[in-house]
């Protein structure tokens, strides 16, 4: 969604785009990285510090700075506000222990802990749930070193949480590691069992029309579909399995390296 056509606009599509996520309480935005041995060439960073990352992002998605007031602005000043709850916080960090439960069992919860009061919170209901899961390994860091570790040293990640503004930066910083946004998948999750499925980038006005459009994110969420609304596990596996295939066998559009 999204163009230069609205950005002028009183109501924007992006705008539209937060209001049905709140209004369908998805909280939980899903984001799974991975960067498979036969893209990392493709990679803008050195294929041996990407290949065979694999990783999740799990970003809280109606609270916080986007969604916070009072807010305003003027020509002299403008206000932006910060807000989470306890409650808020406790279910995206479960959501975020109940993925890791059928991964590696590592939670790395990002967080603004030495500046802000709303990551004190964070940090310390993080602390909590990590208590109840004793099996799972919890570290917290700061959103500077989640960024930098990005770059570095993405393939030590396995389940990574954190507040929206975080999480929507981090995610993006985090695309190019497989060398194109149009890779990526995402799910936004709530607790009605209603789900909302789309590739991480926004529109493209710029190519509309040239059929070179990368569709592996579109595709990937398809897969995501079907494993967190309709519980077709064996289903979303075999379409992550295809689009494996067929890029490892050369099939590649402009953006990854293709024709």
């Amino acid at each position: 969604i999204g163009g230069p056509k609205w950005q002028k606009a009183s109501k924007t599509p992006e705008m539209g785009l937060l209001q049905l996520r709140k209004a369908l309480g998805l909280y939980a935005n899903i984001r799974p990285i991975q960067v498979s041995t036969s893209i990392a060439h493709l990679s803008p960073l050195k294929a041996e510090i990407v290949s065979g990352s694999d990783f999740v992002v799990v970003r809280e998605l109606t609270g916080g700075i986007y969604f916070g007031e009072p807010k305003h602005w003027n020509d002299e000043e403008a206000l932006d506000s910060l807000v989470y709850t306890r409650e808020e916080i406790r279910r995206i960090c479960v959501q975020a222990f109940e993925i890791a439960q059928g991964r590696k069992k590592k939670v790395t919860s990002v967080d603004k802990a030495n500046v802000l009061e709303s990551s004190r919170l964070w940090r310390q209901t993080a602390t909590k749930i990590g208590k109840e899961n004793p099996d799972i390994e919890l570290e917290h860091i700061l959103v500077d070193t989640a960024s930098m570790r990005l770059i570095t040293s993405p393939a030590w990640m396995d389940v990574v949480v954190t507040e929206n503004m975080f999480g929507d930066i981090l995610t993006d910083e985090a695309s190019v590691l497989a060398g194109s946004m149009g890779m990526l998948p995402s799910a936004s999750l709530g607790e009605s069992g209603v789900g909302l499925y789309e590739p991480i980038h926004g529109s493209a006005p710029d190519i509309v029309g040239k059929g070179i459009a990368n569709p592996i994110g579109t595709i990937l969420s398809t897969a995501m579909l079907l494993r967190y609304s309709l519980k077709l596990e064996v289903e979303a596996a075999a379409i992550e399995k295809a689009v494996d295939e067929t890029i490892t066998a050369g099939a590649r559009t402009a953006d990854i390296g293709g024709k």
